[in-house]
């Protein structure tokens, strides 16, 4: 099937395109991307994105608008990415939307009682024509799971080493780490959880210090001109969220920009300069992976699969290699895979499970009761003719 995984995340800072190849079932699945691309979100609809993110800022007038306009511009940016690709709309079977996510509820108890992506796959169906997948999250949650990390599962599918424990350690506005053991271990489990902040804290402090002339620390240019203050790096390695056991999410209900500007607040009281500060909040998500590590790895790991926009932080990435060694640290371009389509490419999976009948979860990664079909299907103009194809096939 060729399946088209839209995502945007925690970071909000753009769209990426999969175009993908799917084929087979676990076991024999295949899945390569054929065209990919990520647009950039429009600095006001960014803006308005991280707004509806703030309880203090967002109302329900502003998501519900948001909701709408941000599948309008999902399908922009699909329809140029197949012109780039040379395909016409209707050689796509599905479109496999995860949306962005503006709220995940997570309990005192460590619980997740709802997750809220927006972008209305009804509007992606109608201007494509093509039958949308979307809400992914949601079954999972009904389920008594986390309804994340749900990439861990296509990890799961497709990146265990033959002999060596792997982790696959994402570092977007959140971090998250699949525990991998390999195929020859036919008794353990994976394990997969949110590590806690990834590169949210950092971008929102860079934005605050630099007063929005820059959005991100680019090739970690402010962290490397800085100095680490260790003891601020263990207060804020003392927040709670570490050492609750798995499985566990979080997002920018718990690390957002509230967080963010008493973080900021309270280094600024310190004394501490912009550049002390972001490298510090560098080591920080440095920190709170090998901490992890160190807490719930279930065995010593060999390889460290790095995705997400912090692999390209060089700052980080030689943190993450003092901490983690002797652990050889990797890209999954180094392996094979794309890093910067990754998680689209993972919905689309999903999306060809779930077309197919097929459970796309382990209990053992989000916490649920047990594994299920994710997402709602929203039936496009394709939809009978798919159905006839599937059957058939």
């Amino acid at each position: 099937m060729i399946i088209a995984g839209l995502m945007s995340g925690t970071s909000a800072d753009g769209i990426d395109i999969a175009i993908c190849s799917i084929r087979g079932q676990p076991g024999s699945l295949s899945a390569e991307l054929i065209s990919g691309a990520t647009y950039p979100y429009a600095r006001d609809m960014r803006e308005r994105i991280l707004l509806c993110c703030d309880p203090s800022q967002s109302s329900a007038p502003a998501i519900t608008n948001l909701h709408v306009e941000l599948a309008e511009v999902f399908v922009q940016c699909l329809l140029r990415q197949l012109e780039v690709a040379g395909m016409a709309a209707a050689s796509v079977d599905l479109i496999a939307s995860h949306g962005q996510t503006i709220w995940h509820h997570v309990l005192p108890t460590g619980g997740v009682s709802a997750s809220l992506q927006i972008g209305e796959a009804a509007v992606i169906a109608q201007r494509t024509g093509i039958t949308t997948l979307s809400n992914f999250r949601a079954r999972d949650i009904a389920l008594g799971g986390q309804g994340a990390p749900l990439t861990s599962y296509v990890d799961w599918l497709l990146l265990r080493h033959p002999s060596r424990w792997r982790a696959i350690q994402n570092i977007g506005g959140m971090g998250n780490v699949t525990f991998l053991p390999p195929l020859s271990d036919d008794d353990s489990e994976p394990i997969a959880f949110d590590t806690g902040p990834g590169n949210a804290l950092l971008d929102m402090a860079v934005a605050q210090l630099t007063a929005g002339a820059q959005t991100y620390d680019r090739d970690g240019k402010l962290a490397e001109q800085g100095r680490l203050n260790e003891e601020w790096l263990d207060e804020l390695l003392a927040h709670p969220y570490y050492q609750r056991a798995y499985p566990k999410t979080t997002g920018r209900e718990t690390f957002g920009s509230a967080a963010a500007r008493e973080i900021v607040a309270a280094a600024l009281a310190r004394g501490l300069d912009s550049a002390d500060i972001i490298a510090t909040l560098t080591a920080l998500t440095a920190s709170n992976i090998a901490d992890a590590y160190q807490r719930f790895a279930p065995a010593p790991i060999a390889e460290v699969i790095l995705g997400g926009g912090g692999r390209r932080n060089p700052v980080m990435v030689g943190m993450l290699r003092q901490l983690l060694q002797p652990a050889t640290i990797l890209t999954h371009e180094d392996i094979g895979m794309d890093s910067d389509f990754k998680e689209a490419l993972v919905f689309a999976v999903l999306a060809h499970e779930t077309w197919h009948g097929r459970t796309a979860t382990l209990p053992a990664l989000t916490g649920a009761k047990q594994a299920s079909l994710l997402g709602q299907i929203t039936p496009g103009d394709n939809y009978a003719a798919l159905l006839r194809a599937t059957w058939r096939s």
